[in-house]
Order: structure tokens, then sequence, then C-alpha cells
């Protein structure tokens, strides 16, 4: 299974989904940013800049590149971003009794970060001191969104966000854990990029 995730032209195609994927998360989130304070709007589009990070990380690494404060932020953010869309989306659903067709889209691309984001964990360079900025970009994100109320929009969720920012910090602090033990505590392995 290795060889087949860590074949090149694989890593090209999943560079290129996650590139689109970025500008339609970007898009997505057009109708928030225009009525987002020009200071906040780097820490509004969670996921999309997630998948950027990742696309970072690809692309260095296709190129010969390491850029470990990348792949921290590439794990950390995937990991977090794609479990918490799923989270969102399933107790929109329980509220609401369905979910549309663009809920469940959601679940799946957003499922689907968070386990590229522990598939190419074997490749991460990332130290502790790595890890520690990208958990306070993290952290001092969440205080953007729930402190001055730039989270993303579920409007039928809106009347829990309080519930819902202190279960996105335990969510927060769970991923940075998973993230130390999976990447900066492992074995030091070797993988070969397969042409």
């Amino acid at each position: 299974m290795g060889r087949f995730f860590f074949n090149y032209k694989i890593m090209v195609m999943l560079f290129i989904v996650n590139v689109v994927g970025t500008l339609y998360g970007y898009y997505w989130y057009i109708p928030q940013l225009k009525e987002t304070p020009v200071y906040f709007l780097l820490f509004v589009p969670d996921s999309p800049t997630a998948s950027l990070f990742f696309s970072i990380f690809l692309f260095a690494y296709l190129t010969g590149k390491k850029y470990p404060i990348v792949e921290a932020l590439a794990f950390l953010s995937l990991l977090k971003y794609g479990v918490w869309a799923i989270i969102m989306n399933v107790m929109t659903l329980i509220v609401n009794g369905t979910l549309d067709i663009t809920g469940y889209m959601l679940m799946f691309s957003h499922g689907a970060m968070a386990v590229q984001a522990f598939i190419y964990s074997p490749l991460y360079n990332i130290k502790l001191s790595h890890l520690f900025i990208a958990s306070v970009i993290l952290l001092h994100n969440e205080i953007i969104d729930y402190v001055y109320g730039m989270m993303p929009v579920y409007h039928s969720l809106s009347k829990y966000s309080d519930h819902i920012g202190y279960l996105t910090f335990w969510l927060s602090i769970l991923c940075i854990i998973t993230v130390y033990f999976v990447s900066v505590r492992k074995e030091v392995q070797s993988y070969e990029l397969v042409k």
C-alpha cells in the first residue's frame, strides 16, 4: 500500500486534487469573507488553508525540498479541520433531521483531508519546535473564531456556538497530542519516492 501512495504519479495527482480543493474551499468562503473585517481575513478560511499547507508540502516533497513548519501546519490543520467538519455536519444532521448533498460532500472531502494527513505522516520531519509553532497558530485561530465570532457559519448550529467553541478547543488539543505521538516521537523511517 505504501508503494501506491508514495508513487510519484499518485502524489502529483493528489497535489492537483488538493490545489483544486483549496481553490474551491476559498470560493466557498467568499460570502463569509465579504462580511469579514480585513484584519481577520487570513483566519477565516480554515479548511482551504489546511489543504493549501498540504499542497505546499506535496510540491516541496516532489521537488526534493522539505519545510517542516509547513508539514506541521499541514498535518495539524488537516487533522483538526477534517474531523471538525465531520462533527459539524453530523450535528447539523441531528439538529435538522436532514443533511443536503453538500453536507455529505463536505464530510467525505474533509474525512479525506484527515486520512491523507496520516498516510503521508512518515514523510514529515516535524520536530517539537515546529509542532509548538503550528499549535500556537492553530490555537490563536480558535480565539479569532470563537472570541471574535469568525468561525465558519452553520446557521442551524449558531445557538450552540459556545459549546462548539469548547469542543473545538479540546479537539485541537487532541490533534496536537496526536501529531506529537505520530510525527514528533516517531521512529526514523526512510521512504523512497516510486517513479
